[in-house]
């Protein structure tokens, strides 16, 4: 067996509005996870973009994946030197956790001799992040609509238009998953539902047909981003500013507090009127414009 594997992992953008915990679309911006098995002890060692805050110890997440895969192949390596280049900001709704879970499962999938299939990787990713829009996108590629039943994921990827691309604000404070979701209700509406699930239905039915000229009504929500803008300064005239500029939908990216306009064409000028909105409200913010990773994530044998 190999002693040394590397993945790459695209971030993601998830829910794209009404497709809460269900849509998942993976973006041309990527961590890489190292994973090489030594003659004793654990390394872990963070470089890249907000490497200060991902733990370095065993409680890290990608590590926690790993040793998913050794414990079910019954495998226990002599030591362990785990690296993460981090290409994705941290808490801010672009799947920076889940792009650690998938790194340390596809490289100790690999150590081991890939004895698990990318289902069997995915179901375990899903198990450990609590939702699979994530690491289903990351995994994948492309836009990806997943459902989990009887603790089994189901997904289906799409292809997604060739010009499409989505320009991001990010904005300087971070989103944890657990204060994003608790300002949510308990119950919703009946028409509120439907809503969502008409939405989703046409959101997805836009992709499929390249008919994106649907998005401006497909990526209306109202199960969960009338909730969390409360917690984002600006979010209305960031979306305001975005569809104005030429953006066929603006959504939250994940649970935020990111935002993602999606566009074929005035990404820069829509990139920069977000990112003026968000400085009329006292934040500032990293704009970038990312194209759709196709691919998903990829695994190499290192030497």
């Amino acid at each position: 067996m190999p002693r040394k594997s590397i993945a790459r992992i695209p971030a993601s953008t998830t829910n794209l509005g009404p497709g809460f915990d269900v849509l998942g679309l993976a973006l041309r911006l990527y961590s890489t996870v190292e994973l090489e098995e030594i003659n004793s002890g654990i390394e872990i060692l963070v470089s890249g973009i907000d490497s200060q805050i991902i733990s370095k110890d065993v409680d890290n997440v990608a590590y926690r994946a790993a040793n998913v895969v050794f414990e079910k192949t019954c495998y226990q390596p002599r030591g362990l030197r785990l690296r993460i280049e981090n290409g994705i900001p941290a808490i801010r709704g672009l799947g920076g956790s889940g792009t650690a879970i998938l790194g340390g499962l596809l490289t100790a999938n690999a150590l081991c001799g890939d004895p698990f299939s990318r289902d069997q990787l995915l179901n375990f990713a899903t198990a450990l992040e609590g939702h699979p829009d994530n690491v289903a996108a990351s995994l994948l590629g492309g836009l990806v609509v997943s459902l989990t039943l009887d603790g089994r994921v189901h997904t289906v990827k799409l292809d997604c238009h060739p010009n499409l691309s989505v320009a991001i604000a990010i904005p300087d404070f971070q989103m944890p998953t657990e204060r994003a979701r608790g300002v949510l209700p308990d119950t919703v509406k009946f028409c509120d539902a439907v809503h969502n699930v008409s939405s989703s239905s046409l959101l997805v039915a836009a992709f499929a047909t390249g008919n994106l000229e649907l998005l401006p009504f497909a990526m209306r929500d109202r199960l969960h981003q009338p909730y969390r803008k409360s917690l984002i300064p600006g979010f209305d005239d960031v979306a305001e500013a975005a569809m104005r500029a030429g953006a066929l939908g603006i959504a939250l990216s994940g649970a935020g507090p990111s935002v993602a306009a999606y566009c074929i064409k005035e990404e820069q000028n829509i990139a920069n009127q977000m990112n003026q909105a968000f400085a009329m409200h006292g934040v500032s913010c990293n704009v970038k414009i990312l194209s759709i990773d196709s691919t998903g994530a990829t695994v190499d044998i290192g030497e």
